[in-house]
């Protein structure tokens, strides 16, 4: 599957629209597809060679990341768990 811009904050988007709960959060993880499809980018990223919508696309993940890293740590405060680990 081809990943445009906004795919990787549209599974963000469905998931937390679904509800969750924070046990839930913590564990969310992007698809697999998206989880290699974001291995690429860098590994693209560190050859050099990425084209200009692909570090689009790079950042779009990264910001992705951030994103998820600070809601799992507040769901984990919530949820009186230790803070995930990714």
């Amino acid at each position: 599957m081809a990943f445009g811009r906004s795919s990787v904050w549209d599974e963000v988007d469905d998931f937390l629209t679904s509800t969750p709960t924070p046990r839930n959060i913590i564990d969310f993880q992007l698809s697999e597809s998206a989880q290699e499809r974001y291995r690429r980018l860098i590994q693209l990223s560190q050859d050099g060679r990425l084209n200009p919508d692909e570090r689009i696309e790079l950042y779009e993940h990264m910001a992705v990341e951030t994103f998820l890293k600070r809601l799992k740590l507040k769901a984990a405060a919530k949820n009186n768990a230790a803070p995930p680990s990714k």
